[in-house]
């Protein structure tokens, strides 16, 4: 290896990770769009063609994510933290792979009717990714740190709005469904849309750690 080689391994990649978290969160908005399509559809055929671009969309996230953990082997020096790119990229990626799980139990569990509670969680999920492109797109600017703390202030009140959705939604299901494997299958599909919301605020929090690491 050459000394230019070498150089480039100690310049700041900020060029490289900045745009690569945006691609992942701009792709996280794609999919929550997506899965916002497929539990408001009543048509069988289009719900299926939704879900497969779902599970399309689920493995470019993934190609992003193993972009960015490459780069972090590849380079000494990084905008910050490591263990702070890490962990953003995971959480990121974990949201997609949520949303995938939930789609996908909707077509293995055969699914007709989407409840209002299913529909009410895939928005909050589609907000919540918009909210972590809007930050996640601000990192690279430190003069717009506080557009990155409104947005995970408002990540964190839809995350808290989405446990009170699921709350209710299994209280309901709990007391109006009498088939217990339909209570199982729908329950599921649930908790994997609020995990989904949990693991936006995860993100959120990781953006603030990273505020406050570089402040």
């Amino acid at each position: 290896m050459n000394f230019s080689n070498i150089l480039q391994l100690f310049i700041p990649r900020d060029r490289i990770f900045f745009p690569l978290f945006a691609k992942a969160t701009q792709n996280l908005v794609v999919i929550s769009n997506t899965l916002v399509q497929m539990v408001n559809s009543n048509d069988h055929n289009q719900r299926r063609a939704l879900i497969r671009e779902i599970e399309r969309l689920e493995h470019v996230g993934d190609n992003v994510t193993h972009e960015i953990f490459n780069e972090l082997s590849a380079n000494f020096i990084t905008p910050f933290d490591r263990e702070d790119i890490q962990r953003l990229a995971s959480s990121i990626d974990d949201i997609a792979d949520f949303i995938e799980g939930s789609a996908k139990r909707v077509e293995l569990y055969k699914i007709e009717r989407i409840s209002p509670a299913i529909i009410k969680l895939a928005e909050l999920i589609e907000t919540s990714a918009q909210e972590l492109h809007s930050g996640v797109s601000e990192l690279g600017n430190k003069k717009n740190v506080h557009k990155i703390k409104e947005a995970c202030v408002r990540i964190n009140s839809i995350e808290n709005h989405a446990d009170d959705v699921f709350n209710m939604a299994i209280a309901n299901l709990f007391e109006q469904e009498k088939d217990a494997i339909a209570i199982i299958k729908v329950k599921e599909i649930l908790a994997a849309l609020e995990t989904a919301t949990d693991k936006c605020e995860d993100a959120a929090n990781v953006l603030q750690t990273i505020l406050v690491k570089n402040a």
